[in-house]
């Protein structure tokens, strides 16, 4: 028996069609070249149709963002959540996970878009600031801030101490997507964050002897 065509689905389907579709398109021609018609073919819809769910393409293009990360973001926060150990154990556990969301091969290239085309178009900015950029910080801001008030980790900004936790797996990212990913230089991320766990614990924690 043949299957029913796309455009019969549920149309609580469609949404999510829509932003799948998205974000092959986003990801393989960027945000200005981007074309909501060549979207729609792709999802097997008409173009009106996919009006009746996106007003404008900043409002698709925060959906691919929200769909790519996040449902992985929101695992990381229920999960450090529901932990209840020290930041020595937290903090690797953060980094592999959200390592592991970055190195699929769209997020970082809807990252590239963001980077690229946010002078021309701000929303892209902002919208990766609200969805992905703030929780993150935000969450690895209270951890320290909770450690800091349990005396494992030495004074300092939270939320500096959060950047210093994350830049170099941005700069991985960022790397892998400008010079290529088969390159000999060419982070892995896992390891990357591994490494670099250890070593920026090491300068955070207060260590025996140590007073804060």
């Amino acid at each position: 028996m043949e299957s029913k065509p796309r455009w019969n689905r549920r149309k609580e389907a469609r949404p999510a069609e829509i932003v799948g579709a998205a974000l092959d398109v986003f990801a393989e021609n960027g945000f200005a070249a981007a074309r909501l018609d060549e979207v729609a073919r792709r999802a097997g819809l008409a173009k009106g149709t996919l009006y009746r769910y996106f007003d404008t393409k900043e409002d698709l293009f925060r959906a691919v963002v929200q769909q790519a990360l996040g449902a992985h973001l929101q695992a990381i926060e229920q999960g450090a959540a529901a932990f209840r150990g020290s930041l020595a154990e937290v903090v690797p556990m953060l980094l592999l996970r959200v390592a592991s969301g970055l190195g699929d091969g769209r997020t970082p290239a809807i990252l590239r878009v963001v980077l690229t085309e946010s002078r021309a178009f701000p929303d892209l900015a902002r919208i990766w600031h609200d969805e992905v950029v703030a929780r993150m910080l935000a969450l690895l801001t209270g951890l320290i801030a909770e450690a800091q008030a349990r005396g494992e980790v030495r004074p300092g900004d939270p939320g500096l101490h959060a950047f210093s936790i994350v830049g170099p797996l941005i700069v991985g990212v960022l790397f892998r997507e400008v010079f290529g990913r088969e390159g000999p230089h060419a982070p892995d991320l896992g390891a990357l964050v591994a490494q670099h766990a250890e070593t920026v614990l090491h300068g955070l924690l207060v260590g025996p002897g140590t007073t804060t």
